[in-house]
Formats: structure tokens, C-alpha cells, sequence
């Protein structure tokens, strides 16, 4: 419930500044500033009719994600798309479709580099508190395979459990601060037919491997379930792209 209340408090928030940023950030993601002058206060004011102090505060948004850059002089330059803040959950939900599956994918290049050796070292010391944590997350799971949002958080919990049983801080907030990416990637293999029935398998795997205490089962499990992800995820990266393509 928390975890649903605080998505909905980020969609509340659609101030004149958020939207103009919003609009701002899917033409620069597209080139579309490449080789001209970024828009200033008085460009963004005029072109959608907003007041300069609208404009000021969009730009201040842009700088906050690092999309721009406010150099001295005000003078506004659009910063390499290499260095904006990809794990804030505005960048999701603005850029395009086929930037968003892009990253989508490299989500899941770091999660495999990471997962499977959380998944080892929670296997390693896992308590039986924490087993009977998943053990509800997974009933919950078979129980939600037809309720897809429902069964993203779970799913998104499950894995924070045992990234939480590792008992590594460190790791445990690199994997909280790409929730967001998280979030939209459950859905797009959520969306997958039968995926949440093959999902709910691969995490009872993963349990049981945890449950044994055997750190290489544990591995092997959780790396051959983002592995699948990572197909799924792969497969919609190059229909978004032919799509594109024959616009």
C-alpha cells in the first residue's frame, strides 16, 4: 500500500514547470537541440506561453535531472546524455519509448552483474524470519498472477528481501535507487503472455535455493530468472525500434 501511495503521489504532482520539462525533455532526448542554442527563459516562454518565471523554474527542473547545464551567465547548454540522472523516476516516465527500453536493458546488465551474487550471500545467512517473509511474498504471488500492478510490488519486494539479507547497505541502496527503472521494467515483462505464471516459478526456484542454503543454487536461479528478463526486454527493444523505423 505504501508503496502504491507513493506512485501516486509523484502523478499528482503536474505542475505548468513539470509538464513544460516533460515536453523539453522528450525533444532533446530525439536531437532535436543538437546543433542549435538551447531554448532560454524568454525561447521556453514564448513558444508555450508561459511566464518567465515558468521558464525559470523548468530549467531549474532540466538542471536537477542533468539534462542541462546553468553555466555562468546563465548561459544554458544541454549536458551529454551519458551523464543525466537516468535513475530518477522522471527520466522513466518522459523520455521516449525506445530510450526508456534502452535502458530498460542495461537495468538488467546491472542487475545480473549484482543479483545473482546477492541472491549467493543471502543464501549464505538468510534467518527464518526472512524465509517466512518470502514464503508470503511467493503465496501472494501465485495468488496475483492475474492482477499485474499488484503483483509488481510484490515481485519488486521479494527481491529487496533478499537483497536485505545480504546484508551489504551499499548493494541494498544501489538496487532501492533504481526502483523506478525496476517498476517499469516489471511491467513490460509483466505484460509478457504467461508471464507471471513463469515469473512466480522462477521465484519459488530462488526460494527453495535459499531455503537449502546453497549460495551456487541461489546464483544459478536468480541469474537464469533475470536472464529471462533480459530476453523479454531485448525482444520489445527491437520491435520498438522497427516500429520507429517505418514511421
Amino acid at each position: 500500500m505504501a508503496r502504491r501511495q507513493e506512485l501516486a503521489d509523484v502523478v499528482k504532482v503536474r505542475t505548468l514547470p513539470v509538464q513544460v520539462a516533460a515536453h523539453l525533455t522528450r525533444r532533446i532526448a530525439d536531437g532535436e537541440f543538437a546543433d542549435e542554442r538551447t531554448p532560454s527563459e524568454l525561447d521556453i516562454s514564448q513558444e508555450f506561453g508561459v511566464s518567465r518565471a515558468v521558464a525559470r523554474e523548468t530549467i531549474k527542473i532540466l538542471a536537477s535531472l542533468d539534462i542541462l547545464d546553468v553555466a555562468q551567465g546563465r548561459r544554458v547548454v544541454v549536458r551529454p546524455a551519458t551523464e543525466w540522472d537516468y535513475l530518477n523516476p522522471l527520466l522513466a516516465e518522459w523520455l521516449p519509448e525506445e530510450h526508456v527500453v534502452g535502458l530498460l536493458n542495461e537495468l538488467h546488465q546491472m542487475r545480473l552483474l549484482l543479483e545473482p551474487e546477492l541472491a549467493a550471500m543471502a543464501a549464505a545467512t538468510i534467518t527464518e524470519e526472512t524465509l517466512a517473509e518470502l514464503r508470503a511474498e511467493l503465496a501472494r504471488m501465485a495468488s496475483l498472477e492475474e492482477e499485474p500492478d499488484d503483483y509488481l510490488e510484490v515481485d519488486h519486494e521479494f527481491h529487496m528481501a533478499i537483497c536485505r539479507a545480504a546484508n551489504n547497505r551499499i548493494l541494498d541502496r544501489i538496487m532501492y535507487s533504481a526502483r523506478w527503472l525496476g517498476t517499469a521494467s516489471r511491467r513490460v515483462t509483466n505484460a509478457e503472455p504467461g508471464g507471471l505464471h513463469r515469473a512466480t516459478d522462477d521465484h519459488a526456484r530462488i526460494y527453495a535455493a535459499l531455503e537449502a542454503r546453497d549460495p551456487a543454487a541461489a546464483r544459478e536461479a536468480m541469474r537464469s530468472h533475470l536472464q529471462q528478463t533480459i530476453r523479454i526486454l531485448t525482444e520489445k527493444q527491437q520491435r520498438t525500434r522497427t516500429r520507429r523505423a517505418k514511421r
